[in-house]
């Protein structure tokens, strides 16, 4: 019998066994979170020409003690049992250092989940600037077709906010659920490609429930956002982030959105980067919208984005307050609500961007974990980074 591949004696499994039915479960997570373009369809963004950035560890901080509701750890034994892949962590703009587990190589790409939404807010900041989105417009301005949905009488604001009332749950284990279809329709999981990812939004219906009133996490309403930015701007979500986003930003690698049967890019979800290059993007964030001595986005927009904006009553009407007891939700970013106007981006499976202005720092957290949800462990990673902050 034939010994074991490279790829077998790394990872504990075979490549052959990594499926669209089982790339979010653990082990083959470990492997599938930083190779989505193999099972998924994928469009690539380049980045501009640069030198080949280097690993720089974090040192004795690993050694550095964090508490946590568990009770106090050291910083790399909490980055193992939250299951981390990559770290990054900007003070002032600078390099604090990385750090990486085993299996994921320095400078891996790595899917962040739903701070996909993040980003792809700042695509349409990037274009209200420019007078060609309007965040208060109804959506049928934009996509007359979505008369009849629930999104026929929303507006634009409503599905940036998570304002919409939306029927609909993010049932992420249920393989009979709305949420199960709707991720046949992003090719994430088997049997798709009968129906398109627009087609499945526009089925989706309301709540009896006005819109503006409760946030209601529904992914959903991010790739609407995506459509959205499309039909306002004529252009691709690939093309967009490359023009408008990532050679501004002065990325260091390639990135990747995956796109359905049709090409619709899963700007809810489907982005993969480096950890540095996503801090990059919060850096940008920190710094009110510019990179590299360049304005990216509108100073305004990241003020309301992060500091102004969104209602807290709605917030409050959500599930997600235990979180962030006094946060606020605007634009598809979390602002947290505590004294360093510390906001965040947040994916399933561990995925965070954390900048906290007052310290002039961001973490960049890519991870593996085993559940999409863990209530306590976010908690916990929250208490980390907000400590880990206050020690760089």
């Amino acid at each position: 019998m034939a010994g074991k591949t490279a790829f077998e004696t790394k990872y504990g499994f075979a490549r052959k066994d990594v499926r669209l039915d089982n790339w979010r479960l653990r082990p083959f997570s470990q492997w599938s979170f930083q190779n989505v373009g193999e099972l998924v369809p994928s469009v690539h963004v380049a980045a501009a020409a640069s030198g080949e950035e280097q690993a720089k560890s974090l040192g004795a901080l690993l050694d550095e003690k964090v508490t946590v509701a568990g009770g106090a750890e050291t910083v790399e034994t909490f980055l193992k049992r939250s299951d981390t892949d990559g770290l990054t962590v900007l003070k002032g703009g600078r390099l604090v250092g990385d750090w990486s587990a085993p299996h994921m190589p320095f400078g891996q790409r790595h899917i962040i989940f739903s701070i996909s939404k993040s980003v792809t807010a700042v695509l349409a900041g990037i274009l209200e600037g420019e007078g060609v989105f309007d965040a208060e417009a109804p959506v049928t301005e934009y996509i007359p077709e979505a008369k009849g949905s629930a999104y026929g009488d929303a507006s634009v604001r409503n599905v940036l906010d998570m304002t919409v009332s939306l029927d609909f749950e993010e049932a992420y284990l249920d393989p009979e659920s709305a949420f199960a279809r709707y991720r046949r329709a992003t090719l994430w999981n088997p049997g798709g490609g009968s129906e398109s990812l627009a087609a499945f939004l526009l089925t989706l219906q309301r709540l009896a429930e006005p819109h503006g009133q409760t946030y209601r996490y529904r992914s959903p309403n991010s790739d609407m956002l995506g459509i959205l930015v499309e039909r306002a701007s004529g252009k691709r979500v690939g093309d967009l982030l490359a023009e408008k986003l990532w050679l501004p930003l002065g990325a260091a690698s390639e990135m990747s959105v995956t796109v359905d049967m049709e090409g619709t890019a899963r700007t809810a979800g489907g982005m993969s980067m480096t950890p540095r290059d996503l801090a990059r993007i919060g850096e940008m964030m920190r710094q009110g919208g510019t990179a590299n001595g360049r304005r990216i986005v509108p100073e305004a927009w990241v003020r309301d984005t992060v500091a102004a904006g969104g209602s807290h009553e709605a917030w409050r009407r959500g599930t997600m307050a235990f979180l962030f007891p006094k946060g606020r939700y605007r634009n598809k970013w979390y602002q947290m609500g505590t004294t360093s106007g510390a906001f965040c981006g947040i994916g399933i499976h561990g995925q965070w961007l954390y900048v906290n202005p007052k310290a002039e720092v961001v973490i960049a957290k890519m991870s593996s974990q085993p559940e999409p949800v863990d209530d306590q462990l976010d908690v916990d990673i929250v208490a980390f980074l907000e400590a880990l902050s206050g020690m760089v």
